[in-house]
């Protein structure tokens, strides 16, 4: 069974759901149940120090623990045997004696879990697999935002048009926003040039510029640390505001038809979140951008009329052309590549839509297979391609030094 669609749909500020936002939350709760204690001691392990300093983790728990100073230890080659997220709170009194620990794990998407895996005890859907939904969908007659109205609280789309205006307010600051980003690399902000440009050209190039420049601003302002919607994550967020974003002011859709393509694309989260994973630590970034990017596609082949047997192959054009893809943040930062793949990925769900509509929606290799795939290839990827900027781009870049 799986959790509500909100549980897809989190605000809160970047740059990263499984390195700040997961870590701020168990913070929180920590500093709640020992409100009287002198000091916290705060210990880091695998991925998440690995990446930490970067993605801010410390600046979080920091925070989430304030006004009570707090150490912070890094162990990035000690990788606990539950989730490469792992984190140890310890709680001191005045003579700094333990006098309370916790271990907790951040399993990705702004969860965390202490065993390690998603327990979904707030279960709302009865079914959890794409080839079952179908089933559903093809006897009821009815389509996938249908199935997904039938299950949630009735507030959904009070809720769903909550998280579209989040989204929206981050495309336009973003888009407004120029100058160089912090961390170090100096790379500057491409956002606001690249609308300027886009105006120059006709459609498609207008087009797919237009979401180049959409995808760019929401993840820029995620990498500055601004509110985003995780969709699934922060380091994946700017890929769905993208091309949602390009639909309602360029192509005239209406916003209720953009709240049920973001309904149609938090199920399609959802089910790779129960069925997989949306961790760059646990899966490498094709749990996270190649998420957003099958998530998307399946939102934009709904919005152009396709059934859901066509909404189901683009979703899974969206992931399959995503296999493999590696976490490889240069220095941990979320920015190189992340910021440039959430662009691709952009124009790929658009693409990945189309091709879905051009035929009739039947296909050899089904969603719920891709996905498999998806998951055995994360488990099978060397930990230094996970999130740990021990691999890839990450090692090849390290010349790049932050200044």
């Amino acid at each position: 069974m799986m959790e509500s669609i909100q549980e897809i749909y989190k605000t809160g500020a970047g740059p990263s759901s499984s390195h700040t936002m997961g870590p701020s939350k168990a913070a929180m709760l920590f500093k709640a149940k020992h409100p009287l204690s002198a000091s916290f001691r705060v210990t880091l392990y695998g991925s998440l120090a690995a990446t930490g300093k970067g993605h801010l983790t410390d600046v979080a728990i920091t925070r989430g623990l304030a006004p009570t100073t707090t150490e912070i230890i890094w162990h990035p080659q000690l990788f606990l045997p539950l989730h490469p997220n792992g984190m140890k709170f310890e709680a001191l009194d005045e003579k700094g004696n333990v006098t309370a620990t916790w271990t907790t794990y951040s399993i990705g998407g702004g969860d965390i879990s202490e065993s390690g895996k998603r327990e979904n005890a707030s279960a709302v859907y009865p079914l959890s697999t794409m080839s079952e939904i179908l089933s559903y969908c093809e006897e009821s007659g009815q389509h996938l935002w249908e199935y997904v109205a039938m299950h949630e609280a009735p507030d959904i789309w009070d809720y769903l048009a909550v998280v579209w205006k989040t989204m929206k307010e981050a495309v336009v600051r973003g888009l407004e926003a120029e100058g160089v980003l912090q961390g170090g690399l100096n790379l500057p902000r491409k956002a606001s040039s690249f609308h300027v440009k886009a105006q120059n050209f006709r459609s498609p190039q207008n087009r797919r510029m237009l979401t180049f420049a959409y995808a760019l601003a929401v993840s820029e302002e995620n990498a500055a640390g601004g509110i985003v919607v995780t969709a699934p994550t922060c380091g994946s967020c700017g890929v769905i505001p993208a091309v949602l974003y390009l639909m309602e002011n360029d192509q005239d859709f209406s916003e209720i038809k953009i709240l049920r393509a973001l309904a149609t694309a938090g199920l399609i989260g959802n089910l790779i979140k129960t069925n997989a994973s949306i961790s760059g630590a646990e899966v490498g970034c094709q749990g996270e951008v190649g998420s957003a990017c099958s998530m998307a596609a399946g939102a934009v082949a709904q919005l152009y009329g396709g059934s859901p047997a066509q909404v189901e192959y683009a979703a899974s054009i969206g992931m399959e052309h995503s296999l493999g893809l590696t976490c490889d943040p240069i220095y941990g930062l979320v920015q190189i590549p992340c910021i440039e793949r959430n662009a691709l990925a952009a124009s790929r769900a658009n693409d990945s839509a189309l091709y879905a509509l051009l035929s009739d929606g039947h296909h050899i290799v089904g969603f719920d297979k891709v996905i498999q795939a998806m998951k055995q290839t994360g488990h099978d990827l060397p930990h230094i391609y996970k999130e740990t900027a021990e691999g890839g781009l990450a090692l090849f870049a390290a010349n790049i030094k932050p200044k």
